[in-house]
């Protein structure tokens, strides 16, 4: 996917400060994504594939969208993976560069994403 968020997220598996937790620990990511206003059912609908493909992934546990009620141009994908490997494989999918390409004229800014660690799984 050649959001912006890219770089930032490979940046967040890399070594922080402090004990991290071993790559086969579950894995939560938060994608907050700015939409255009007007361009709402368009992200959604293009969103819809990229969910179905997703569920579909082995290591994927987990994969919801959800729309801000108040602000409805934003949105926000939740989404659990078994490890560290999930996450690669999925940020190496044809459909999650394809959506990337897709939506790039939709939204208004770039994505915050977030890679977390499940906690209390040591």
């Amino acid at each position: 996917m050649t959001f912006a968020f890219n770089q930032k997220a490979t940046a967040q598996t890399g070594k922080t400060e402090g004990a991290v937790q071993a790559a086969d620990y579950q894995k939560m990511i938060t994608a907050r994504i700015f939409v255009k206003p007007g361009m709402e059912a368009d992200f959604i609908k293009a969103a819809k594939t990229m969910i179905d493909n997703v569920k579909a992934e082995k290591g994927c546990l987990s994969y919801m969208l959800y729309q801000d009620p108040y602000e409805k141009t934003n949105f926000i994908f939740v989404e659990r993976y078994k490890n560290q490997a999930a996450i690669d494989f999925h940020f190496g999918t044809s459909y999650f560069k394809a959506f990337g390409e897709q939506i790039a004229d939709m939204t208004s800014k770039p994505s915050d994403v977030k890679i977390l660690d499940i906690a209390g799984e040591k």
